[in-house]
Parts: structure tokens; C-alpha cells; sequence
């Protein structure tokens, strides 16, 4: 399912920095890109959808968001693409710490959204890289070739969702892909 198009660049942004501020102003990439994960995941779970819209990479310390790390990698200036406006959001310390600069715009969260960005928040919180990789190393990622995208199905898996409510979402998304 990776040529789906559901991706929400302003949910996107505000989710990351909603996470930020959540860590004290800064985080590590790995940290955003794990707490985006499991938020996504249960969001996907309970509401049929994920905040996103990002397409998750099996990489060797665990699933990243491909379209979120491009966006990252502009500001940090490691892309062929600028930055453009969204060097404004926040900006590299060093080559992973990302730190604020400005203030997540709730109106693009949803109250489902922070409900599941808070449970990541908290399930990531406190947890070192070591621990980090570990819980991101479920059936999703461990089914998936490396450097390849994770199927929303084995997202969904992962959490214990039925094969009937896994063809559902499958199916959902990609009718919502379609459309746009």
C-alpha cells in the first residue's frame, strides 16, 4: 500500500510539534519518529485512519516516517529540496535533536488525534534509543523487507485487530486514496 496519498503535511508539522513541546522543546529525530509511530498505530486502531498519512519505512532501528523524515532532512539542509516555509517550524541543534520554534496550531489535531499522540508520548517517554528500537521492532517491521514500506495491515496486526476489520481499513484506505 505505499502509493496511497493520504499524507497530511499540517497534521504532520503539528504533531511533531505537539511531541516536541510535550519532550520539554526538543527531541530526537528517533523519538518523534517512534512516538509518530505508535500514535499513528493507535489512531489506525481505534479510528480508522492515522494522523499523518505517512508511510512507514522498515529501517534498521525501526519504522521512520518516509515523507516526515524527507521534511526533516530539508530543514536540517540534507536534501535536494529547500526547506521553504517549513524551516520555520523548528530547526536542528545538531544533526538529530530537533528543537521548536514555534507552537503546534491545535486546530489541525483533532481531540482523537491528541488523545493518541499523548498514549505514544507517555509509552515513549522516559524509554532510551536501546528500549526505543526494541518496541518498534514488532510484527509490522520484522515482516517487512528493510528499506521498504510497512503495510497499514501489518500495522494493524501488530496490535491483535481481526483479519475482517484489517481488509476493512485496507479497504478504506485505499477508496480515501483514491479520491483525493
Amino acid at each position: 500500500m505505499s502509493a496511497l496519498n493520504l499524507f497530511r503535511v499540517e497534521s504532520t508539522i503539528n504533531s511533531v510539534l505537539y511531541i516536541i513541546k510535550q519532550y520539554g522543546g526538543e527531541a530526537d529525530m528517533h523519538r518523534i519518529f517512534k512516538t509518530l509511530y505508535f500514535a499513528d498505530q493507535s489512531h489506525l486502531s481505534k479510528y480508522g485512519r492515522t494522523i499523518t498519512g505517512d508511510v512507514y519505512i522498515a529501517m534498521n532501528y525501526g519504522p521512520v516516517p518516509s515523507k516526515t523524515n524527507d521534511i526533516f532532512k530539508a530543514v536540517r539542509g540534507d536534501s535536494f529540496f529547500p526547506a521553504g516555509e517549513l524551516a520555520q517550524y523548528f530547526h536542528f541543534v545538531n544533526r538529530y535533536i530537533v528543537k521548536e520554534d514555534a507552537q503546534p496550531d491545535m486546530d489541525w489535531l483533532s481531540k482523537s488525534d491528541i488523545e493518541c499522540l499523548d498514549y505514544a508520548i507517555e509509552k515513549c517517554r522516559g524509554k532510551n534509543f536501546e528500549e526505543l528500537t526494541s518496541m518498534s521492532h514488532g510484527l509490522a517491521w520484522s515482516s517487512t523487507q528493510k528499506d521498504r514500506s510497512i503495510s497499514f495491515k501489518d500495522i494493524l496486526r501488530e496490535v491483535g485487530e481481526s483479519e475482517e476489520y484489517v481488509d476493512y481499513i485496507d479497504s478504506k484506505l485505499k477508496l480515501e486514496s483514491s479520491i483525493r
